[in-house]
């Protein structure tokens, strides 16, 4: 009674489980497809054949679905022809089976909670494979799959199957879809500056954009020098400066205002771009913090910012050489872990496609980059910022204005961007035309000079959701920052 055979063979069978499913929920299901068709169509915006456990449900479900599209009449009767007359099950043959189903269907009204509760298990069944997987190949790791690359497969896996268990597909009515967008005009209206996107601090530029929109790729490009590094990193600061979160019923937290930012730095350190952060909100120059010119005021106005700075949501990734999937996975960790409303990468180039073969093909490997970012916007539902590089045929012109022309690898960047953004500051390239002094020409340049001092061109050379045109901004070349332009015209009169 007691042999180790006997033993072995208990311990097998304990140690044995099934993988989760539920045979009876499948039949009441197919039961109620057969006795009335419309409850088919309570499911089949989610549910597949590939979600039910048993093989022959799943052949009776695909088979029902395609007679039912094709607008004919599913029932054991019309079902039998298209399926092999051979199939038993257990010791009733197909015409039984399909009449046992039908006598024993539940109710339509039943179907849906049925349906869900299927395709939840198939979820369930899901994440036992991706378990498993992770698993053996982690036992037996292929040379070219180091663990890094193991761990990306499994959260893109893993936010993929997140990502499809929503029931929230299909066609809505044209009443939710309003409702939808007064909710959205509503908030607007709530949030601090009255716009539908993510504010970004700088009033002429959100009057012109209505904000950072949600699923947005925004693409800011400039030549080196022009403070687009400067711009994106203001543009972030302000937003999680803003920050403002609502816990909800459920436990979890909603923003309300401001935004949770992720910043992909793959030129700067941490420390360089934490540097500029700090001179920018303590007035203090990024030159005297580095070199230690400081007195005892602009330390404390230095530890004041900083104490500041830390409890804003700006996360920073400095690794530098980062593939688009590298950085998908990354940034999908931190919107399940953190939160995220805006992504900004500085800067596109710098980036890597999938490919191994891409250097061989930039412009294949810039197309599938900007495919990316775009489809990730999408994805995570954020605005993503990214920084782009022009070409030098921008210094060969006498207007040095950029246009979408001079986007590098332009094709893709130009088309898959929602916005387009240049960056243009006039008193560069002015500065370098200086005339000997006392001159007339001196004269003329000083006073040009005056004219542009300290001015900056935002261009939007393109946009999906609003007009093109250019903004002017502040900006302070000591302190990185762009703020919002006084004009004369809105200063108060001067009392002589």
């Amino acid at each position: 009674m007691n042999s180790p055979a006997r033993a072995l063979q208990q311990q097998a069978t304990e140690f044995y489980r099934q993988p989760p499913h539920n045979i009876e929920a499948e039949q009441a299901l197919l039961g109620a497809i057969l006795v009335n068709n419309e409850a088919f169509y309570r499911v089949s915006d989610f549910l597949e054949p590939v979600h039910l456990f048993e093989p022959i449900h799943r052949q009776i479900f695909e088979v029902a679905g395609s007679l039912i599209r094709a607008n004919k009449v599913a029932t054991p009767v019309t079902l039998k022809t298209f399926l092999p007359a051979d199939l038993a099950i257990g010791d009733m043959n197909l015409a039984q089976y399909l009449a046992r189903l039908a006598a024993e269907a539940t109710t339509i009204i039943n179907a849906e909670d049925y349906g869900r509760a299927i395709y939840d298990l198939a979820l369930r069944r899901a994440l036992i494979g991706i378990g498993e997987d992770v698993v053996n190949i982690a036992f037996d790791a292929p040379i070219d799959m180091p663990p890094k690359a193991q761990i990306e497969d499994a959260e893109r896996r893993l936010f993929a199957l997140a990502e499809t268990g929503r029931y929230d597909g299909g066609f809505h009515s044209f009443e939710e879809s309003l409702k939808t967008a007064i909710d959205m005009a509503s908030a607007a209206y709530q949030r601090d500056g009255h716009l539908s996107g993510l504010a970004t601090g700088l009033d002429d530029l959100d009057r012109q954009m209505g904000g950072l929109q949600p699923s947005d790729l925004i693409i800011l490009a400039g030549r080196p020098a022009m403070g687009k590094s400067s711009l994106a990193t203001n543009i972030g600061f302000n937003i999680a400066r803003a920050y403002r979160g609502e816990v909800q019923p459920d436990g979890s937290t909603k923003t309300v205002d401001g935004g949770i930012v992720g910043f992909f730095s793959l030129e700067m350190s941490a420390e360089q771009l934490a540097t500029r952060m700090v001179a920018e909100h303590s007035g203090v120059s990024s030159s005297r913090i580095r070199r230690g010119a400081i007195d005892e005021h602009q330390f404390a106005r230095i530890v004041a910012a900083s104490r500041e700075m830390a409890r804003i949501p700006f996360y920073i990734d400095q690794t530098g050489g980062l593939s688009i999937a590298q950085l998908a996975a990354r940034a999908r960790r931190l919107k399940r872990q953190r939160g995220l409303d805006l992504l900004i990468i500085d800067y596109l180039q710098l980036l890597q496609g999938s490919s191994k073969r891409g250097s061989e093909n930039r412009v294949q490997e810039i197309t599938e980059i900007t495919t990316g970012l775009k489809a990730l916007a999408k994805e995570l539902s954020v605005p993503v910022l990214a920084l782009s590089q022009l070409s030098r045929q921008v210094e060969t012109r006498d207007d040095k204005r950029p246009q979408l022309s001079d986007l590098r690898e332009s094709g893709s960047i130009e088309q898959d961007a929602d916005v387009v953004m240049f960056v243009y500051r006039d008193e560069y390239y002015l500065k370098g035309k200086m005339p000997k002094e006392g001159t007339e020409e001196f004269f003329k340049w000083q006073a040009e000079m005056e004219q542009v001092a300290g001015i900056a061109e935002v261009i939007v050379g393109k946009q999906r959701h609003g007009p093109t045109g250019t903004v002017q901004l502040q900006f302070e070349a000591e302190l990185t920052r762009f703020s919002n332009l006084v004009r004369r015209d809105q200063l108060p009169e001067a009392y002589e």
